[in-house]
């Protein structure tokens, strides 16, 4: 039976150990790093014997967000642009949404052509004044109807493309202070803020297939602990928010989380998580990981079901030499222009010099 649990590899082919292994667990995906890709001749392959170790249709992850956050590069993958650059290179709102799903939608053919199912973007985080730059320009915008909108675009996009979203880090990464890769970030924002702010954007997505959590502790919600690990933190996602897709934890490897890696999945799937994820690749890892992963049922096994049913057999109809030639010359545009608000010159022009 299928395993709650999405694990990394260590390099660009599977070693014998690593087959052995996935064959012998049944993980219910695998996620793909910089270690592991090389051009897309490998990928397809690697990505070919990643499905050959499970009796199932398996979810194969890679984190293409574009801007620092991308794993297929130059010069065998196009290059893409940060999140918070679609706002520079759109003259309204309506453009910006436009190109943002322009973008999603080019990312998703790269992904689908090489086997890959899931994008861990969008990144629907609201950055905050003081927070840490771990979100900075990922995210797609300042304000929480801005990064709902463009967020719900590039979501759009991956779909017709073929290629499920996880909406990223839910409830909200926005205002950490700390990095949670290497420390805990603690919110100590009230609810109401919170609800305003932090989630705004993940409701009005919630109807998507996959969410990731934050590592990170909110004060208001649970004192104690994070939100992967913590119980009352999945109710608010479940319940406040309103997510009922499958909910994946963020990497256990990260340091935000504290104690035994096994400690860490028993306490996840505790909270509520549906699936754990384990990213770094280091096989005697990913055995305490596969001790503490529950059988995929019930609940879960409904919400991971329902996230394979939106993956579209037939992508939506795309002229690829087309599209690319707007994107590049919308992103291209970005660098060449400096735009100004005509609103802006008229007030300088009736206000006089300052």
């Amino acid at each position: 039976m299928t395993k709650a649990c999405i694990l990394g590899l260590a390099g660009l082919d599977l070693t014998a150990d690593e087959r052995h292994f996935f064959h012998a667990h049944q993980p219910l995906g695998f996620i793909l790093f910089r270690r592991n890709v090389d051009n897309p001749t490998q990928v397809m392959a690697l990505v070919k014997a990643l499905r050959a170790c499970v009796n199932h249709e398996p979810l194969i992850l890679i984190d293409q967000e574009g801007g620092r956050v991308r794993r297929l590069r130059p010069p065998h993958w196009p290059d893409y642009p940060p999140a918070s650059v679609f706002a520079d290179i759109a003259n309204d709102p309506a453009e910006q949404r436009d190109l943002v799903r322009l973008g999603a939608r080019l990312m998703a053919h790269d992904l689908h052509d090489l086997g890959i199912n899931v994008d861990c973007a969008p990144v629907l985080d609201v950055p905050q004044p003081g927070a840490h730059d771990i979100i900075g320009d990922r995210a797609y915008g300042l304000t929480p109807q801005e990064v709902a909108a463009m967020g719900r675009a590039a979501c759009e996009g991956l779909l017709a493309g073929g290629v499920l979203p996880i909406i990223k880090h839910i409830p909200g990464h926005g205002r950490a202070g700390a990095d949670s890769h290497t420390d805990l970030p603690k919110v100590t924002t009230k609810l109401d803020e919170l609800i305003k702010i932090d989630f705004y954007p993940f409701q009005v997505n919630a109807d998507m297939p996959l969410a990731m959590t934050a590592h990170v502790l909110y004060t208001a919600i649970d004192k104690k602990h994070p939100a992967t690990t913590s119980r009352k933190c999945v109710k608010v996602i479940r319940e406040t928010i309103g997510f009922d897709g499958l909910l994946i934890c963020d990497d256990l490897s990260m340091n935000a989380l504290s104690g035994a890696l096994s400690q860490r999945a028993k306490d996840s799937v505790k909270a509520g998580c549906d699936v754990l994820l384990h990213c770094n690749g280091q096989l005697a890892q990913m055995e305490h990981v596969v001790a503490e992963s529950p059988k995929l049922r019930g609940e879960a096994l409904r919400r991971s079901n329902a996230a394979l049913r939106r993956i579209l057999r037939v992508p939506e109809p795309l002229d690829l030499a087309d599209a690319r030639a707007r994107f590049n010359i919308a992103v291209a545009r970005a660098a060449t222009e400096v735009r100004i608000d005509p609103t802006e010159v008229l007030t300088a022009a009736g206000q006089g010099a300052a």
